[in-house]
């Protein structure tokens, strides 16, 4: 049985407010979301939830407000709509994660986990990714990767100024992934962001839940993925690269 949100420990109007934000982005919060989102208000995690800037069949992103006034942005993993055996094929075999799981629900509450797990552990090894902030169930809170409330767009959106620049800054995150013993596993134009920095192109990678530690079985053939994806997306783009040259320099 659902469990109710106690008004007396979670003010009505962040509930409101919350129902609000839900008319705009569909249904993805359902009680038990609502209830950790109050929890984070409550806790001074967020101040609020503004706007969706993001939609996916497994999560929608939301741009959120710090108590400090500054930008997060809080991820919210879809229980209704998430692909069950797609996931299983990252989380069987990660032996950091990989234990009995009786249902959905549970499924969504571990694949959330692992994206902050393995955002912790590519924020500690260098690699440039939103900084996580905090996890609970469904839900993570990270740094909000944007200008002046708009999100930084994809790779796949942008036409890139220094193709090569971008290339060798994603080689070295790769590199340093694979230092830290984890491959992306679904490394793409889609899942990396591009953000300017000083007139710089800085490339952001995202989507981290899906990544495996080395040990994983299937490992060795999602990084050859990993690099196919990136030489084939770069070599249209005047570099002279392959997926060979790439998965070389990154297990070198």
């Amino acid at each position: 049985m659902a469990r109710r949100i106690s008004k007396r420990k979670q003010p009505e109007i962040e509930v409101k407010q919350l129902k609000a934000v839900e008319k705009i982005s569909g249904k993805v919060l359902d009680e038990k979301t609502i209830s950790v989102l109050v929890d984070f208000i409550n806790n001074k995690v967020i101040k609020s939830l503004d706007y969706p800037i993001s939609t996916g069949k497994e999560a929608v992103v939301f741009k959120a407000t710090s108590p400090s006034g500054g930008k997060l942005a809080v991820i919210i993993f879809n229980f209704e709509t998430s692909r069950f055996h797609n996931m299983l094929d990252y989380i069987q075999g990660d032996k950091r994660f990989d234990h009995q799981i009786h249902n959905k629900r549970e499924l969504v509450n571990v694949w959330a986990r692992k994206e902050f797990a393995n955002l912790k552990k590519c924020f500690a090894a260098g690699v440039r990714v939103p900084k996580p902030i905090k996890y609970k169930q469904n839900v993570i809170v990270m740094e909000f990767v944007g200008e002046n409330n708009v999100a930084t767009p994809i790779l796949a959106k942008v036409r890139l100024s220094d193709p090569q620049g971008v290339y060798e800054k994603i080689l070295g995150s790769m590199k340093k992934m694979f230092e830290a013993k984890l491959v992306h596993a679904d490394l793409s134009e889609f899942n990396i962001l591009v953000l300017l920095e000083n007139n710089v192109e800085q490339p952001v990678f995202i989507d981290l839940a899906q990544a495996v530690v080395l040990d994983h079985p299937k490992a060795k053939e999602f990084l050859e993925k990993d690099c196919f994806n990136i030489a084939k997306y770069f070599s249209k783009r005047g570099v002279q690269t392959d997926g060979k040259t790439v998965y070389t320099f990154v297990t070198a």
